[in-house]
C-alpha cells in the first residue's frame, strides 16, 4: 500500500490545505507530520509565547485529524533528518510541503531536495493567497511599493478553496512524540487552533472593519493574525470569504491580507531584509540602553506608547495601530535602530512572523518600502485621534486608570501627576532630528 507524508509547518489545518490534500490523492495512506524542528529552537524563534500557542495548534490538527480517522504524528530533531529518515523507513512515495519565504524556510527545502529529489513536492499559494513570484513588474523579480503590487494582485488568477477531507488514513506502526507543555511569557495569550480561529472569523464582524479598525480602545480588528501566522486559517478562504461577502469593509480587509502576501514577496526576493535595511538611507542609530528598556517596559512616560507595549507584554498580541505608534516612537523619536524593536516584538508577538514584523518595523523606520521615509507618527497626535477619551490607556496604564477623558494622554500637565507613574523620557521636540540625520 502506496503512503506519502504531508510534512506541516505554516499550514496547521484541515480546511483548505493543498498540502494534506495531494499526499491524500497521491496515496493510499499518509503520515500528516510535523517536527518540532530544534533547528527552530537554535534560532531563537521558537519563544515561549508562540510555543505554548503552537501546542494549541498542533493538539487541535491532532482532534480534526482524528475525527476523520487519522492522527497526528509528531517528532522531534532536525525537519530535514527527520521527515527523510521516516519516508526511508516507510518508501514514502512523496513527501509534500508548503513552500516558504524566510531564509529558514529555503534551507529546509533545500535539505530536503538533495535527499529527496523528486520526491518532494512543494506547493505554492498555501500560507498566502497569492504565491510569492506570481506577479511581477517589468524587468524586476518583486513589488517594491505596495499600490502597484496591489492592483497586480487584484488581475492575477489566484486558486479556489479546498474543502477539508473527508477521511484520512495513517499507517498504525509509525511513532511520535507527545507535545511538550510550555508556559508562556504573557498571561492572556489566544487559544490556539484551527476551531478557535474559525471560531473568531465566524464572530467578528468584518462588515464595520473600515470603520473601527483603527479604533484602539475599541478593539474591532479580526485578531487573526495568530491563526494566519500558524497557517490555522488560510488567507486563500479568508480572501474568498470576505470576497463573497462584499462592502467596504471587507474590501479593506482583503487589502490588509494583500499588505501579508505583498511583504512575503518581498522577503522571498530578498531574504536579507530580516536583518538588513531593505532601503539603505545612511541611518546612524542612537543607542541608549536605558531608553530601550524604559520602551519595552512601557515606561517611556507617553501613555497611549506604554499602553501599547504592555498590551505586547500581557496578550503576546498588540492592536495594529499601536504596533505602528509604537514603533514610530522607537524609530523615529528615540531615534533608535529598528533591529532591536523588531527584536523584542518577535519575543513576545504569538504572531510574530518575519516577514511581517520585520518588514512592518523597515516600513515604520522609514528604511523598507514605504515611499515616505520621513514620516513621523506623533503619539500626541496619534492618541488625539485613535483613542480620543484615553479608554485604551486607561486599560493599560493602571497607574493613570483614575485620570478622567484625553488629559490622561498628557499627565505631566496635571495638577497631581501620579507618583508612580515617570515622566516622559524625551521631550518630543529634542526627539529624531536632533538624534538623526533629521532628513
Amino acid at each position: 500500500m502506496s503512503i506519502s507524508i504531508a510534512l506541516f509547518t505554516q499550514d496547521l489545518r484541515v480546511h483548505d490545505n493543498p498540502v494534506l490534500r495531494a499526499a491524500l490523492a497521491e496515496s493510499a495512506e499518509v503520515v500528516p507530520l510535523f517536527v518540532l524542528d530544534e533547528g527552530v529552537e537554535a534560532t531563537g524563534f521558537a519563544v515561549p509565547n508562540r510555543a505554548a500557542f503552537l501546542a494549541g495548534c498542533l493538539a487541535d490538527l491532532d482532534g480534526a485529524l482524528r475525527s476523520r480517522g487519522g492522527r497526528l504524528v509528531v517528532r522531534r530533531g532536525e525537519a530535514v533528518a527527520e521527515t527523510v529518515r521516516l519516508a526511508r523507513r516507510l518508501d514514502a512515495r512523496g513527501v509534500h510541503l508548503a513552500a516558504g519565504v524566510s531564509a529558514f524556510a529555503h534551507r529546509r527545502e533545500a535539505g530536503l531536495r538533495a535527499e529527496l529529489g523528486e520526491r518532494l513536492r512543494v506547493h505554492e499559494a498555501v500560507l498566502t493567497a497569492l504565491a510569492p513570484g506570481a506577479v511581477t513588474p517589468a524587468g524586476k523579480d518583486h513589488y517594491g511599493v505596495f499600490t502597484p503590487y496591489w492592483r497586480a494582485w487584484r488581475q492575477a488568477e489566484r486558486r479556489a478553496p479546498l474543502t477539508a477531507p473527508r477521511t484520512v488514513r495513517v499507517p498504525a506502526d509509525v511513532p511520535g512524540v507527545a507535545v511538550p507543555a510550555v508556559r508562556p511569557d504573557s498571561p492572556d495569550l489566544p487559544e490556539g487552533g484551527e476551531s478557535a480561529g474559525r471560531r473568531r472569523w465566524s464572530g467578528w464582524d468584518v462588515d464595520a472593519y473600515q470603520e473601527q479598525h483603527d479604533d484602539l480602545a475599541g478593539d474591532d480588528t479580526s485578531r487573526l493574525s495568530p491563526y494566519l501566522h500558524f497557517g490555522c486559517l488560510s488567507a486563500t478562504e479568508l480572501v474568498a470569504l470576505a470576497e463573497r461577502r462584499g462592502g467596504a469593509g471587507a474590501e479593506a480587509f482583503v487589502r490588509q491580507l494583500v499588505w501579508r502576501d505583498f511583504h512575503h514577496q518581498v522577503l522571498a526576493a530578498r531574504p536579507d531584509a530580516a536583518r538588513a535595511d531593505y532601503r539603505p538611507r545612511g541611518d546612524r542609530w542612537h543607542h541608549d540602553d536605558a531608553e530601550l528598556a524604559a520602551w519595552r517596559e512601557g515606561r517611556t512616560g507617553y501613555p497611549i506608547v506604554d499602553a501599547g507595549m504592555r498590551q505586547l507584554a500581557a496578550e503576546g498580541w498588540m492592536h495594529n495601530r499601536a504596533r505602528l505608534l509604537t514603533a514610530g516612537f522607537l524609530a523615529k523619536t528615540l531615534y533608535l535602530d529598528w533591529r532591536a524593536g523588531a527584536a523584542h516584538f518577535l519575543s513576545l508577538l504569538v504572531d510574530g512572523d518575519v516577514a511581517n514584523n520585520q518588514l512592518n518595523w523597515q516600513w515604520v523606520a522609514g528604511t523598507g518600502t514605504d515611499t515616505r521615509p520621513n514620516r513621523v507618527l506623533n503619539p500626541l497626535t496619534q492618541a488625539k485621534r485613535f483613542d480620543p477619551h484615553g479608554d485604551y490607556v486607561r486599560r493599560w496604564v493602571p497607574e493613570l486608570a483614575e485620570v478622567p477623558g484625553p488629559a490622561v494622554h498628557r499627565p505631566w500637565l496635571l495638577e497631581r501627576p501620579p507618583r508612580d507613574y515617570p515622566a516622559p523620557v524625551i521631550d518630543l521636540a529634542e526627539g529624531r532630528f536632533a538624534r538623526g540625520r533629521g532628513r
